[in-house]
């Protein structure tokens, strides 16, 4: 029992430890956005980097810093966003932005577009949550009522009509 107890408890916090690593959805969308915006504005991408990984927490802050840190110093771009290639939060937009180094399109399109997929995703998922939950929540009340429904409704309806083909006129 003790044994059990110890593996759930490891097993808990080292879910727990994942999920505070990873960084909330929405706030990667608003990131991208704002990557975006500064990008359009035609802010250095080393300087805007580090104003979107100062908006957001965990992994990713870590690893967007360091890719303004990289950029900052001059790093290419395959280089300077290598560190975000290993980080799930941040992958898709790293990935993007070493393949608009190579083409020369632009980054601040790219990073809208993923903010937007993100806000999609989270759209999504919200709507599979509700669905779920509005089964749970008419499930019990079904259970509740079918019995009633039989009982005070069918039940006397079959038995007077039972009563009737029993009795003969």
């Amino acid at each position: 029992m003790g044994l059990a107890a110890a593996f759930a408890v490891r097993r808990w916090s080292a879910l727990a430890d994942r999920r505070r690593d990873r960084t909330d959805p929405l706030a990667l969308a608003a990131g991208w956005d704002l990557l975006a915006a500064g990008m359009r504005a035609g802010l250095p991408v080393s300087v805007i980097v580090r104003a979107v990984a100062d908006e957001l927490t965990g992994a990713a802050h870590r690893t967007l810093r360091e890719v303004a840190d990289h950029l900052a110093l001059g790093a290419d771009a395959a280089t300077g966003w290598e560190p975000a290639l290993w980080n799930p939060d941040t992958a898709e937009l790293a990935r993007a932005a070493r393949r608009t180094a190579r083409t020369g399109s632009a980054l601040a399109d790219v990073a809208g577009e993923i903010a937007a997929h993100a806000r999609a995703v989270v759209a999504e998922q919200a709507e599979v949550r509700v669905q779920r939950a509005t089964v749970w929540i008419s499930a019990p009340l079904g259970l509740c009522f079918l019995p009633a429904f039989l009982c005070l409704g069918v039940l006397p309806v079959v038995v007077g009509m039972m009563h009737r083909l029993a009795v003969p006129l």
